[in-house]
């Protein structure tokens, strides 16, 4: 057996999974993934590379061992959408695709694909080595198919000591810090919460339910709990940490959610599907200032975007150059500040600065100003083109109840003159019902 699975099998009767109402233990979770092993065995050579054509489940998790255990590529794709899926399965020159029904029964479809598999899916079937294909959020054009070592990926957990925890899995699937909740969950017994929808309400009952102890979630995601104020309506004393990650969180946003969870430890999170997951360390849980603290990667700044180089990094792309690399070093996009103690702040993303006749406007700090207005309660700030200045700030915000949008300009306007110079102050407010956001709670700022 794979030396997962037998770290796995030394939590036995521990419960691993809550999914929906019913409860599975570790030893559950083995034997399914055993059995599931010895089904695909029949008809899946180790080395193919498989698509799974699910979310969590306690059978799409068990799945996934199973394949891992085969030595198989696996392609997580949690997409409804019939054309993304296809172009996924295309990208990555997948041989399978299988799909789960409710009581976790296998199909499978063989897919007959003219093109031969990439040159690192082929080092990866000579070594014998399970594999990972992880694709962008292709906000910019065509999403990025990135191969990992999955065995090389998964070596990071073996050292995992027990813990008596309840965690939320939130993050997806097919998403880096997704499978980094899982599998670090896993190695470590945790007992791992599914939700079967992502709203906050629905969220917050679960963590009452289930009395869970760490929620990985979006600043996005939080936000929206405090919006429908399920603090209030659930009680939510059990958690110890919240960590939070994927975008950018408004210094206002954090001070507003310690203020309401003043027991509750905040971890600012950092990762990326190119380089995997990076252990950090908040200077305290009220700071945004992060350290980056892990053996397995290094980080150098340069021009203030944050590179990075780890033992866990992708092989390559399948579909795309390997331009975001220059001599190993990955180029994330993100912009920091160092605080000169071997803290860093991170600012926002390159690509969505906005230029305002030359001077540089990152949104994140926007946004946190217009989230301490009493007549806010959500905002998304983002560049518009501008004929004079290039580019012109535009905020859409969503306004609390009984608050006047005839004035909210004006109000806006003469708030953010005491706290930020004249050229970061939003010029175009447009009153919404509802931010942009992606269904993985992620901010879309680029129109």
């Amino acid at each position: 057996m794979h030396w997962f699975l037998n770290k796995l099998n030394i939590y036995g009767e521990n419960i691993a999974l809550a999914d929906q109402n019913s409860f599975y233990t570790y030893k559950d979770l083995v034997q399914q993934a055993e059995g599931y092993y010895l089904d695909i065995a029949k008809f899946i050579k180790p080395t193919q590379v498989v698509a799974i054509l699910s979310d969590y489940s306690y059978y799409s998790i068990a799945l996934f061992l199973a394949l891992m255990r085969h030595q198989c590529v696996l392609v997580p794709i949690v997409s409804r959408v019939e054309e993304e899926i296809r172009e996924r399965l295309n990208e990555s020159y997948a041989d399978w695709v299988l799909r789960l029904d409710k009581g976790g029964r296998l199909t499978s479809e063989n897919l007959s694909l003219n093109s031969q598999p990439d040159n690192i899916i082929t080092q990866l079937q000579h070594k014998q080595h399970a594999g990972l294909i992880l694709f962008s959020s292709g906000s910019t054009g065509k999403p990025k198919a990135m191969v990992h070592d999955l065995d090389n990926l998964i070596e990071i957990y073996r050292g995992r000591k027990p813990k008596k925890l309840s965690i939320i899995i939130f993050l997806m699937l097919d998403h880096i810090g997704g499978l980094n909740t899982l599998l670090n969950s896993l190695a470590m017994g945790a007992k791992i919460v599914i939700p079967k929808s992502r709203e906050p309400d629905k969220v917050s009952q679960l963590i009452e339910q289930h009395q869970v102890n760490i929620l990985p979630v979006s600043p996005t995601f939080l936000n929206l709990m405090l919006m429908s104020q399920t603090h209030e309506r659930y009680n939510l004393k059990s958690l110890k940490m919240i960590t939070y990650g994927t975008e950018a969180m408004p210094a206002s946003l954090l001070q507003r959610l310690k203020t309401i969870f003043p027991k509750v430890r905040f971890l600012q999170t950092f990762g990326t599907s190119e380089t995997g997951i990076v252990r950090t360390k908040s200077r305290s849980s009220a700071s945004l200032d992060i350290k980056l603290d892990d053996p397995n990667q290094e980080y150098k700044i340069v021009k203030g975007e944050l590179w990075l180089r780890s033992k866990t990094q992708v092989l390559g792309y399948l579909n795309a150059p390997m331009d975001s690399f220059t001599d190993g070093w990955f180029k994330t996009g993100d912009l920091v500040e160092e605080m000169g103690d071997g803290y860093l702040k991170i600012i926002g993303r390159n690509k969505e600065v906005i230029n305002v006749g030359g001077e540089k406007v990152m949104p994140a700090e926007v946004e946190s100003i217009l989230l301490e207005m009493d007549e806010i309660e959500d905002c998304i700030v983002y560049g518009e083109k501008n004929i004079i200045a290039g580019q012109t700030v535009v905020a859409d915000v969503v306004l609390k109840n009984g608050v006047d949008f005839k004035t909210i300009k004006w109000t806006i306007r003469k708030y953010c003159q005491k706290k930020i110079e004249n050229y970061k102050i939003p010029t175009k407010i447009i009153v919404t019902q509802k931010t942009n956001f992606s269904e993985r709670f992620k901010k879309l700022r680029l129109k």
